[in-house]
């Protein structure tokens, strides 16, 4: 197993610098935004794809720093009722896992998206509660219309590109429990997995030990975020888990994210390495900063510290002792 970090914290350094910094952290591995949410500061998505001498220079840096690119992330909603949002990031999606095939990175990591209501809605709708009915009619339309044929389509797209698509499981898409990740993927095909980050778990109420059990068994963890969650009760009780309050209202929220060890203590988080490791996860630990309590360097840091003491990194061989 091995440790990285998601780049786009680092979006105030050029390419050169952010790789000096991780590589003098001790890391192992780099997820790069190519656009959408996360921006593109560290990999122009259509320089690379069009100039391969930019593509072998691009490559041949970030080995140079003894590091491995873990996936590229272009989290969009390419289901969006409005066409200006939705074919951006649709196009996006595709030329990333174009790009990711180029440069041999096994995954692209994205949103599950969420459509509207019907075909003239012009805001995505996310139904969480199954009555009034009229949220179970929404619910089925969204599957049978919009998600399930999108997603068997890239499904088809991604394997012609030996791509893996992690979704990542976030409230306000469709696909956000381990539940409808499988449903979707039995739908649509196994190149659709999880992005799996047990902070957007711990808000909705799941256990993340639990996810990566349920998830594991069937093959479905294409990659792992390092994000941790704190719940203030008081506010919970308030606001629920549902809470609309700005993310920048830390005092009033019922939950908000913290650095790894800041919400959980490292126990969970070694229990969830090796959960990983017991579902044969064997792949990238990625550092996601959002800690609105601590500035970039002290958040990064204090995860990295907190992470590479449970870190599994070797093979297990035989089992001398049975």
């Amino acid at each position: 197993m091995k440790l990285g970090v998601f780049t786009v914290l680092f979006a105030d350094k050029n390419f050169d610098d952010m790789l000096d910094y991780v590589a003098s952290k001790g890391l192992e591995a780099i997820e790069l935004g190519t656009g959408g949410f996360p921006g593109d500061a560290h990999c122009k998505i259509d320089e690379l794809l069009h100039d391969e001498r930019k593509l072998q220079q691009f490559k041949q840096k970030v080995a140079d720093h003894g590091l491995v690119i873990s996936a590229l992330s272009c989290h969009g909603n390419a289901l969006h009722p409005q066409n200006k949002i939705a074919e951006p990031a649709d196009r996006l999606l595709d030329k990333t896992i174009q790009l990711a095939s180029k440069l041999n990175v096994p995954v692209v990591n994205t949103f599950s998206g969420c459509p509207g209501d019907h075909e003239n809605a012009l805001y995505p709708n996310w139904p969480v509660t199954p009555w009034p009915h009229d949220f179970q009619e929404v619910l089925k339309w969204q599957w049978e219309e919009k998600l399930i044929p999108y997603w068997k389509e890239k499904n088809d797209f991604a394997e012609s590109h030996h791509i893996k698509i992690g979704l990542e499981l976030h409230g306000g898409f469709s696909v956000h429990t381990p539940g409808n990740m499988l449903r979707l993927r039995e739908a649509c095909g196994p190149a659709i997995g999880a992005n799996l980050d047990p902070s957007h778990m711990w808000w909705q109420g799941i256990d993340p030990i639990e996810a990566i059990k349920i998830l594991g068994r069937e093959q479905a963890i294409h990659h792992f975020h390092a994000k941790d969650t704190i719940i203030d009760q008081q506010n919970m009780n308030r606001n629920g888990l549902t809470d609309m309050t700005d993310y920048a209202q830390m005092r009033d929220r019922a939950w908000y994210f913290r650095t790894v060890g800041f919400g959980h203590d490292v126990k969970t988080w070694a229990d969830m390495i090796s959960t990983l490791r017991l579902m044969d996860y064997d792949y990238v630990v990625s550092i996601e900063h959002e800690d609105g309590l601590m500035s970039v360097d002290e958040g990064f840091t204090k995860a990295v510290e907190n992470l590479k003491p449970v870190m599994v990194k070797e093979s297990v061989g035989e089992m001398w002792w049975a």
